[in-house]
Parts: structure tokens; C-alpha cells; sequence
């Protein structure tokens, strides 16, 4: 599904990112870990083609990204608030995200109304403006704004962050279905280890840029993975 070959990416500062191969296969839900600075973003940057690699490439679906905008009907991806567009309310976004995707109002409706309980009654109907919405609601409408239109991939940077404990076990729930019922790649990175163990099935350490550890989630991973972190 997703291919990573020779992959860098450097700065003036230095190098941020540097994987020689990385194979995510359709359907898997992916957890990337790693302290500040350790290269997430930057790798999730790269995967949607919003920064140029310095060598090597990423294809998805054999499509290599930065040469091709073919990936993008089938991608779709919530990285922070500059994904949303803060002088619409929720609903203006969700239809215009849905046009783009080829969805009709109905259909933009309909899956809504599947996360009700996500949005808690504090998005639809407020009548306010997405730059008004505090961060944990930008969030919400961020994240089911991504699952509109069917996506094969689906890539979250921090979904955990900013959100309160009962929309987090939600948002846990939406994911393992989405990899284990519907068969979307999720990749997910977070600083929250045991989120990230609960969701994922495979899970990456980034360290300076490079991958350290590539586990498959057991009973025993959290623990390996904070003893990691501890520096034990």
C-alpha cells in the first residue's frame, strides 16, 4: 500500500528524516512514536507532499506522491487546525469536504449522523465559526472531516491531544474499525504511548529521524516501549 524508499529529508540545521525502507501494507493501523523533533511530522509532511523530499520517494498504491497528485482521491489526512478553514461553521466544512470528494449532501449527512455520540452535541447546530470552536471541538470536526469519502488512507498527527478522556476511548473505537472492519490504512502518530499501543497493530519508533524499533503490537509492547523512553 505504501512504499518508502531511500527516503531523507535535510535542512541547513542538518539531516530530520532518513529511512532507507518502509513497507505499510492496505489495511494496517500504523502507530509512529518518537520524542519532539524525532522526524513524525515531517515523515507525514512528506507522505501528503506538502514538503519536497531531499532523496529517495514514497509511493502509495504505486503512485509516487511527489510526482503525481493521483494519490490524493483516496488519501485523507488531519494534521492540526490549518487543515480547516476557520470562517466556516462544521457543517459548511463537512459539505465542502464532501464536494471535493464526491459526495452529495445526503451522503455527507448520513455519515454524521454515525458520530453523533463523537461530537458530543457540541459541533452540529452551534452556529459557530470553526475558529471559534476551542481545540478539542477543531479537532472532532478535523478528524470525521478526514473519513468523509471513503478513504483508503487515512494519516493522523497527535488525534489524541486536546481531547477529553470519553472522546478519546470514542475516537479509539472509530479507528480499530476503520483498520480492522473496513480495511483503511490509519496511520496515527502520538506522544500518548498507550493510546497508540491500544489502536495500533504495527508501531514505529522515530529517533533523530531514523527507525529504531519496528514492533508488532503484543501484550508486552507498552511496557517495551516506555522502558524505551524511560532509557532503561
Amino acid at each position: 500500500m505504501i512504499t518508502v524508499s531511500n527516503l531523507s529529508k535535510t535542512y541547513n540545521a542538518g539531516p530530520v528524516l532518513s529511512i532507507e525502507n518502509l513497507d505499510i501494507p492496505k489495511g494496517q493501523s500504523f502507530g509512529l512514536v518518537g520524542n519532539n523533533g524525532a522526524g513524525k511530522t515531517t515523515f507525514f509532511s512528506l507522505l501528503l507532499d506538502l514538503i519536497q523530499p531531499t532523496t529517495g520517494f514514497i509511493k502509495s498504491k504505486d503512485i509516487q506522491v511527489n510526482e503525481s497528485e493521483d494519490w490524493k482521491p483516496f488519501t485523507s489526512a488531519y494534521i492540526d487546525e490549518t487543515f480547516l478553514i476557520g470562517y466556516l461553521t462544521p457543517e459548511e466544512y463537512f459539505y465542502f469536504i464532501g464536494e471535493l470528494r464526491g459526495q452529495n449532501k445526503a451522503d455527507v449527512d448520513a455519515l454524521l449522523k454515525q458520530f453523533e455520540d463523537f461530537f458530543h452535541g457540541e459541533i452540529l447546530n452551534q452556529k459557530k465559526y470553526l475558529r471559534d470552536l476551542s481545540k478539542g471541538n477543531q479537532k472532532k470536526v478535523g478528524i470525521i472531516g478526514a473519513l468523509i469519502g471513503n478513504p483508503e488512507v487515512i494519516i493522523l498527527d497527535e488525534p489524541f491531544a486536546n481531547l477529553d478522556p470519553t472522546t478519546q476511548i470514542r475516537l479509539k473505537q472509530i479507528i480499530k474499525h476503520l483498520a480492522g472492519q473496513q480495511g483503511v490504512t490509519v496511520l496515527v502518530s502520538s506522544h500518548d504511548l498507550m493510546h497508540v499501543t491500544e489502536v495500533s497493530e504495527r508501531i514505529v519508533v522515530l529517533e533523530k529521524g531514523e527507525i529504531i524499533k519496528d514492533l508488532a503490537t503484543s501484550a508486552a509492547t507498552l511496557k517495551e516501549l516506555e522502558a524505551h523512553f524511560a532509557g532503561e
